[in-house]
């Protein structure tokens, strides 16, 4: 073999090794960087480059593409008590922190301050009246403004103190107009689509009339929702709440007997008042009901599914689907909604409540409210994927936060609603995810010997009251920013910070409704 060849040979060789021992660093390299990385690739900068620059296209893409056109539909959801921690939480509970929740990839996104006019930190009452007529009241209140102060039995009662909501300028308009929710239809968010009242807890005559005004005067919320304009026009009406319509001597569906004291059956009243219209209604009040109905050829829908509140969705009695006691999920609801609106060729204005979300936290219960989180966001899919991104605006928000939060150095890999992988100084594990008040305070402390120990086992439980520092039969509502994610005509107006009062103004302008509309 001549010198040449074999120096051409060894030069092979040496190559072939070379590289094999790139390979085998390489390789070694990325095992390395890897371990405990959910993506391995995350473990190189060009990753994250690639990363920034597909959202820096789709970014100038949304830009040049904004929609102009006027929103012919305009559907709000609204998460209550759904916080930023709440969103970031379900993430990981969805599988990871790198993980959108299906809302977050909508293309415009902003925050909105959520203050009452006399509280630091709000409830769903005077939120309400600022996401859906645009004016901020007091805590406690709905429907109107501040002049009203909570509790007056006839301020309410002023019709230049009331406060019209984005439901009344929809139907001015010539649209139809919903609502859906997994609480009560009395409940304060609901209430705010159609109600005028100076107490939220005045859902039925019985509360009024314990509260020492004159219930022949002071019209309790489910009234309002039967007899008074914007209500007994709403189109469709789902969540629960049957006690509430219905007199302590009758009982519902379910055995439970009613709240009304007046001998008044507001289910029936609801039903004569569209039988006077000539008006097709359907009245239904379980899952198996609202299946078997010709919602292609419905002119008025009422469901109220359960005697107060819907249950939480990891509570929800999902099979058989024919019985009647099963429960019908946020979806579900919100796509009969839009069946039964999507008739009227002007269009419509539907709002959306996953309310079981702020009630879960407010009993500590952390993996229900990320469960009810995720179902929100599958009635937001739902949603998207039956209406057009050309005609439809679609808002999503809160009304307020949650004093919850997420913390230590956890693990990328670990479950969000069980144990952080590192100690406390007082060498006991603790959650990651806790809350500053609330009812967990009583599995948190003990007098002698300090933090309670939690194991692994206690947080895999469903209803795991997770921790909290001060002591509260019910967790406190929290005072920062939501966020606020858009799709739709008119989307780009939803970025920045903004008050809660501008939500429903943005909406009436990409609609042309409304004292907004020709601004």
């Amino acid at each position: 073999m001549g010198f040449n060849l074999k120096l051409r040979l060894f030069a092979t060789i040496l190559l072939i090794g070379l590289v094999s021992a790139q390979r085998d660093h390489q390789h070694a390299r990325s095992v390395r960087t890897s371990k405990g990385l959910k993506n391995a690739s995350e473990a190189e900068s060009a990753y994250w480059r690639e990363n920034a620059q597909k959202i820096l296209s789709a970014k100038l893409e949304q830009l040049q593409a904004a929609h102009t056109k006027r929103a012919k539909n305009v559907i709000m959801f609204l998460g209550d008590g759904m916080s930023i921690h709440t969103v970031t939480a379900t993430r990981n509970l969805l599988g990871d922190s790198a993980e959108k929740v299906y809302f977050e990839q909508f293309p415009f996104t902003g925050m909105s301050k959520t203050y009452c006019v006399n509280r630091q930190v709000a409830d769903s009452a005077c939120t309400a009246t600022a996401y859906l007529g645009g004016v901020k009241g007091n805590y406690g209140t709905i429907g109107v403004n501040a002049n009203v102060p909570r509790y007056d039995c006839e301020a309410a009662l002023r019709e230049e103190d009331q406060v019209q909501s984005i439901a009344q300028w929809a139907q001015a308009a010539g649209k139809d107009a919903g609502l859906v929710t997994s609480a009560r239809v009395t409940h304060a968010s609901p209430a705010g689509v159609y109600a005028h009242i100076a107490d939220r807890n005045w859902e039925n005559d019985m509360e009024v009339t314990e509260r020492g005004c004159n219930s022949s005067q002071t019209i309790d919320i489910a009234r309002q929702l039967v007899e008074w304009t914007v209500g007994k026009n709403l189109k469709v009406i789902l969540g629960g709440g049957r006690q509430n319509f219905l007199n302590s001597t009758v009982r519902d569906e379910a055995g439970f007997a009613g709240y009304r004291q007046d001998g008044r059956n507001l289910i029936k009243d609801w039903l004569a008042d569209k039988q006077s219209r000539n008006s097709s209604a359907s009245y239904v009040w379980s899952r198996k009901g609202l299946n078997q109905l010709d919602l292609d050829n419905t002119d008025f829908l009422l469901g109220l599914f359960a005697t107060g509140h819907l249950p939480y969705d990891g509570d929800r009695v999902r099979s058989p689907a024919h019985s009647p006691l099963a429960d019908p999920s946020l979806s579900e609801l919100t796509e009969a909604a839009l069946r039964v609106l999507r008739r009227n060729e002007n269009g419509y204005f539907l709002f959306v409540e996953g309310a079981r979300i702020d009630m879960a936290h407010h009993s500590n219960y952390a993996r229900r409210s990320l469960e009810d989180t995720a179902e929100f966001a599958r009635a937001i899919k739902r949603a998207r994927e039956m209406t057009s991104e050309d005609d439809t605006l679609i808002v999503v928000t809160s009304d307020h936060s949650h004093v919850f939060s997420i913390n230590g150095y956890p693990d990328r890999n670990l479950d969000i609603t069980g144990l952080s992988d590192t100690l406390g100084d007082d060498n006991k594990p603790y959650s990651i995810l806790s809350y500053a008040n609330g009812p967990g305070y009583d599995g948190t402390f003990t007098k002698s010997e300090g933090r309670k120990v939690i194991t692994q086992k206690d947080t895999e439980h469903p209803l795991y009251v997770h921790p909290s520092m001060v002591p509260l039969d019910a967790e406190t509502h929290g005072g920062d920013d939501v966020a606020v994610f858009a799709s739709g005509p008119y989307a780009q107006y939803f970025s920045g910070n903004y008050e809660q009062t501008n939500i429903p103004a943005m909406m009436a302008r990409a609609a042309g409704i409304g004292p907004y509309a020709n601004l």
